[in-house]
């Protein structure tokens, strides 16, 4: 029945081409990114063309690096015939290569612009959950990115899900975990966080994007242990353990790890990439508190240095990054914190 139900993956055609769901799906995922965040980029009188060409350079650039991370872990399967490597609509693409390939497209350009990438990546945070968000309805569509087997009670009656979600997580007659609904709920509440905390007194420019990488890796690194198609490599016993012990509490809740072949590897790299992203995001907070480069506010004006003929929106609430004070005024130097207070 499940193979009956299964929603077909090609939206429609156009002669010999197949416009496939995962493609829209992806596409509206970005498009409604970039929306997110030229709405918050409105709001620091910024271009909206900015968050354009971002997308426009920032795409292409996150699907080639998401590509070389798969094959890189995949070689195996490409070294004998090369050209598969670029037959990227097989599938065979990595998140955190992507988001690599985004983040060196963004620090490229933001700086030839005149920005502080750490100014305008904030900006950017909830736009990358909502595109992730949308993003994994994908694989939804294209039945992938599941996780190990489940009972259809426990999708029916323990998780209470709708019958479109339980039917297609039915492939070949078994049910399986939806882990791309949990990273899609995950992904939601990260939003609803950047968007409650965003403007507080206490976050500095950079610290919601570097939120976003937290809270992104908490929840990939218990989510990707559900799944059955993780990319995996063969690492020392005391790591698979460490990363297993750290996984455990997710029994706790009726879970249990999806099945990993022991001679394929014995540690996913989508967990491990998700400690070492948590660790070091932890530590650039941190750092850049300690060091004086969170001393701007998120909320304080953002203004490139191209622009130096053009003076700098004043915002009585605000102090502008990179300003001098101007010459002639008659007040006094304050003794207070340089984070003016609102």
């Amino acid at each position: 029945m499940g193979a009956l139900l299964a929603i077909n993956p090609i939206a429609f055609s156009i002669g010999p081409l197949a416009v496939h769901w995962y493609g829209l799906i992806l596409g509206l995922g970005a498009v409604v990114g970039m929306l997110i965040a030229m709405r918050e980029g409105k709001r620091f009188g910024l271009p909206q063309e900015l968050f354009m060409d971002i997308l426009l350079f920032g795409v292409p650039s996150a699907i080639i690096c998401a590509r070389i991370y798969y094959v890189a872990f995949q070689w195996d399967q490409y070294k004998d015939n090369p050209l598969k490597v670029f037959a990227i609509w097989e599938g065979g693409i990595a998140i955190y290569g992507a988001l690599i390939g985004a983040v060196i497209c963004a620090v490229i350009y933001t700086r030839i612009k005149g920005y502080s990438f750490w100014r305008i990546a904030d900006l950017c945070a909830p736009g990358l959950f909502a595109g992730q968000l949308i993003g994994r309805w994908g694989n939804f569509v294209n039945q992938e990115a599941y996780g190990g087997e489940v009972s259809e009670t426990f999708l029916r009656d323990t998780l209470h899900l709708p019958n479109f979600i339980v039917n297609q997580m039915n492939i070949e007659g078994v049910f399986h975990h939806p882990t791309f609904l949990y990273e899609s709920l995950w992904n939601l509440v990260g939003i609803l966080l950047i968007f409650v905390i965003r403007r507080r007194n206490f976050v500095r420019a950079g610290e919601i994007f570097i939120g976003y990488f937290i809270w992104y890796a908490i929840g990939r690194f218990f989510i990707e242990a559900l799944r059955t198609d993780s990319l995996a490599f063969q690492g020392p016993n005391w790591l698979a353990s460490l990363i297993h012990g750290m996984w455990t509490p997710m029994t706790w809740f009726g879970f249990e790890e999806g099945y990993l072949d022991a001679a394929y590897g014995n540690v996913r790299i989508s967990q491990l990439v998700a400690i070492l992203f948590f660790v070091i995001a932890i530590a650039l907070i941190i750092i850049r508190r300690k060091n004086g480069q969170a001393n701007i506010r998120y909320s304080d004006p953002i203004v490139s240095s191209k622009l130096s003929t053009a003076l700098p929106a004043v915002d009585e609430k605000h102090r502008v990054e990179g300003a001098a004070p101007s010459a002639g005024t008659d007040k006094k130097p304050s003794n207070d914190d340089p984070l003016r207070k609102e």
